[in-house]
């Protein structure tokens, strides 16, 4: 089974604004390490995807910029400099420990087409068969609705998927997850997290680095979602990176285990209630919720209250309860305009308005 670990920029970047070189040398070591096994240890080898942010801090310097960008187009532009000079040292660094690293770039807009998301998992899964570490990253360059795929932590989530991974390792710059933001008087480490109702009252409040987007909220929400969907979640700092690889099959001793609380879904499922971009929202009322979250059932236009946004036929939407919070995510067999019609008792819906075949969903 593949582990995957993420990164983020301020994992790797030293305070001056470059690139630590010495950071990227000793985590290619750790890597190198768990890809190439260790016989006299009884490790055996194991396929290893990372997942690394970095690219607009590596740029950044080279163009004497001192802040990220807060445009989209510089951000771009930043980021096409540094993706090559952050990869040149991946690659390096892996080179010094016998191991061969290759470049994948992912966006939004691949990871939302099904055909896309199909082609990137096989060619992930065909660069591991090769013994080689995957390094993949945000296409920030090309990215069109912002800069970020929603931060490198989701797209952790989504590649572990992609390759069915047995863990996840999300690296950031604290030890773990607090019930409160670490050094708050009472705040606590959280080692093992279980379901939801471990996570009552947690403030994960704060925002990203300097150089960096995600915080806390976003690493807690990839893990949820890894841990729904058959990967068990490590977090922690990466000066701990050695310590968790070697935590497996029980509670890691560094940081914060996530336990698997779903299995492992088709990637259809997956890439529906998590990738895919929805184009519009079917508000449901009670009874309706409940048919596709317990019953799993299709989707009538009986229970649906209101409609949000255009869309045709076809396309994904989101179906929420009265609150708001989404449920399920799918493929409409109506366009929004039909199911208006529908709701004034406007003709008649011979099929369900999402089929149970094409709905996923949304599990934390």
């Amino acid at each position: 089974m593949t582990t995957v670990v993420k990164i983020g920029s301020s994992s790797l970047t030293r305070a001056d604004g470059y690139l630590d070189l010495n950071r990227i040398d000793w985590v290619s070591r750790v890597l190198a390490g768990v890809l190439l096994g260790d016989a006299a240890a009884g490790r055996a080898p194991e396929p290893v995807v990372l997942v690394s942010s970095g690219a607009i801090s590596a740029g950044s310097l080279p163009l004497g910029r001192v802040e990220r960008p807060r445009d989209l187009a510089t951000a771009q532009a930043v980021a096409a400099v540094g993706q090559g000079l952050l990869m040149a040292r991946w690659t390096e660094a892996m080179s010094w420990h016998r191991v061969v690293a290759a470049q994948v770039l992912l966006s939004a807009s691949e990871a939302s087409a099904h055909l896309q998301y199909t082609n990137a998992s096989r060619a992930l899964g065909k660069l591991l068969g090769l013994g080689v570490i995957p390094i993949v990253n945000e296409n920030d360059a090309v990215a069109t609705d912002e800069i970020r795929f929603g931060d490198n932590d989701r797209l952790a989530a989504i590649v572990s998927h992609m390759v069915k991974a047995r863990r996840l390792i999300l690296c950031t710059d604290v030890d773990g997850l607090y019930t409160a933001k670490p050094g708050t008087p009472g705040a606590r480490l959280i080692s093992e997290v279980r379901g939801p109702g471990d996570l009552a009252g947690v403030d994960i409040g704060g925002s990203g680095s300097r150089w960096g987007t995600g915080g806390m909220e976003t690493k807690l929400l990839a893990a949820q979602t890894a841990a729904a969907n058959g990967t068990e979640v490590v977090l922690t700092s990466t000066d701990n990176l050695g310590a968790a690889l070697a935590g497996a099959g029980g509670v890691a001793r560094v940081g914060t285990t996530f336990r698997v609380t779903g299995p492992r879904r088709g990637i259809k499922q997956l890439w529906l209630a998590y990738a895919a971009s929805s184009q519009g929202r079917l508000v449901l009322d009670a009874g309706a919720a409940q048919a596709i979250t317990v019953g799993k059932k299709s989707l009538l236009a009986a229970g649906i209250t209101q409609v949000e946004g255009q869309f045709a036929a076809g396309d994904i939407v989101e179906m929420c309860d009265t609150s708001g919070e989404v449920l399920a995510k799918g493929v409409s067999s109506y366009s929004a305009a039909q199911i208006s019609a529908l709701l004034q008792g406007k003709g008649d819906a011979p099929i369900p308005v999402v089929h149970r075949d094409h709905l996923a969903e949304i599990r934390y």
